[in-house]
């Protein structure tokens, strides 16, 4: 019997194959990375963070690729969500 989390383990994750779990997640926007401000948007406390959809996905996810539509631009915290790291696979593995 082959366990889910295993299997989610052995995949290479790529640009093909990315659910992008990760753009579900807020998206703190700490430093200036020329994000477009329609994308930008600011919370109770003050802070900048990635718009996000009424179906919680972030704003700049193309929806018919899932890519970034800002990638060269992405927040900061984006940049160091690494794809196939230890942070993208506990995402994937949550939403299996």
């Amino acid at each position: 019997m082959i366990n889910n989390d295993s299997a989610a383990h052995e995949t290479e994750i790529t640009c093909t194959n990315c659910d992008a779990c990760c753009c579900r997640l807020e998206a703190i926007i700490l430093t200036d990375t020329g994000i477009p401000g329609h994308f930008i948007e600011t919370d109770r406390y003050g802070a900048m963070r990635m718009m996000r959809l009424e179906d919680g996905w972030c704003s700049a996810l193309d929806r018919n690729t899932l890519l970034c539509r800002i990638y060269a631009k992405r927040p900061l915290v984006c940049r160091e969500f690494t794809m196939g790291g230890v942070e993208c696979i506990a995402e994937r593995s949550a939403k299996l």
